[in-house]
């Protein structure tokens, strides 16, 4: 089975689509507020011109009125072609004063643009200069959690093995006993220790965009009875119902087994610490459209609305003083669901439980 990354969906790719979206839309508001600047001052020269051309008018009306009794035909054409060679040179030089308006707009415009550029070009290159940095840190980081995660790991096993001999070779007396118990609470710190350290490996993996996963079309059902096998005891023990539901008649999806199974050991954990004895957890699957959607709903305490997306953020906790945990589980199960192509969810409420939803691929049309 080929093992295969997520789609990347970088943040840098979003923050350069922002930048180029408020680029865009800072030159057409620039554009726009130009345009209404200039078609103002356009109208303003034209209401002057206009009232110049009236009084210019009312004036030669005047002195028309004065001599048109005494002035001969000759005198008067001979006005109203001088008026006319007048009015020419006005016209010429409006249009003269026109052009060089619209010139020094036009200067005063390429000026603007060049200086966008510049400040534009040396905006992408610090920043080119500062994901540089970033990622000369991003991956010494990840090569130094490589070797602290591998040592680690190697330590924690170690310690796991030794407990498992203590426990093994432990007499049958009172002193055997005591010492099974300390090699069993031992053996409960280094699997929680081991995925801690998955989780943070993991939570490493989805800011790189490089999750892996390996899906391949199975059946769901299989997913949910490993599920059951593993919470059943731990909601019993804390005196909870476990229901489960399977819809419809087929519920193939294409899913890495292993990692869904990650992801559904997150929501059932989290919905059995946080729902009182005597509540109830339900673990439903079905298909729904071209997905199979699994939710695992509880008769918690519910989540505010306006908190139904941050429980998805790294480090989020229910309640500031409650340190069960680092509050990885939501934020891995997403990064897990997404890189399946699917969507992950919440549904809650005060005082009315939660619910937590995703959907899968189901089984292409040709594979039912």
């Amino acid at each position: 089975m080929a093992t295969q990354d997520s789609e990347p969906k970088p943040p840098r790719a979003q923050t350069d689509e922002g930048l180029r979206v408020e680029r865009e839309k800072s030159d057409k508001e620039y554009a726009q507020r130009q345009s209404a600047i200039e078609e103002g001052s356009d109208a303003a020269i034209g209401k002057a011109r206009a009232q110049a051309d009236e009084s210019l008018q009312a004036a030669r009306d005047t002195a028309d009125a004065r001599r048109a009794r005494n002035a001969a035909p000759l005198a008067r054409e001979t006005l109203t072609r001088e008026r006319a060679h007048e009015d020419a040179a006005l016209q010429g030089e409006r249009d003269t004063a026109d052009a060089e308006l619209q010139d020094e707009r036009e200067e005063r415009l390429l000026a603007l643009a060049a200086l966008l550029h510049l400040e534009r070009a040396e905006t992408d290159l610090r920043l080119s200069g500062e994901r540089a940095s970033a990622d000369e840190a991003l991956a010494t980081r990840d090569h130094f959690m490589g070797m602290v995660s591998h040592d680690l790991r190697t330590l924690l096993g170690g310690i796991a093995l030794q407990a498992a001999l203590l426990k093994r070779g432990a007499a049958e007396d009172e002193a055997g006993r005591r010492a099974t118990a300390a090699a069993e609470k031992i053996q409960r710190f280094t699997a929680r220790m081991n995925r801690l350290i998955g989780d943070l490996m993991d939570v490493a993996s989805i800011e790189a965009g490089k999750i892996r996963v390996a899906p391949a079309l199975q059946d769901a059902t299989a997913l949910v009875k490993d599920s059951v096998e593993a919470f059943q005891p731990l909601a019993s023990a804390q005196g909870l119902t476990f229901d489960v539901e399977l819809r419809g008649n087929t519920l193939m999806a294409k899913f890495d087994h292993e990692r869904v199974l990650q992801v559904l050991a997150n929501l059932l954990s989290n919905a059995i610490k946080f729902t009182p004895s005597g509540g109830r957890i339900s673990l439903r699957v079905e298909p729904v459209d071209a997905d199979v959607r699994f939710s695992v709903a509880d008769t918690g305490p519910g989540i505010p609305s306006h908190q139904l997306e941050a429980v998805f953020n790294r480090f989020w906790q229910a309640r500031s003083e409650d340190r069960r945990g680092l509050g990885l589980g939501l934020y891995i199960s997403r990064g897990i669901v997404e890189a399946h192509g699917g969507r992950i969810w919440a549904e809650s409420g005060p005082d009315q439980g939660s619910t937590f939803l995703f959907t899968l691929p189901g089984a292409p049309d040709s594979a039912t």
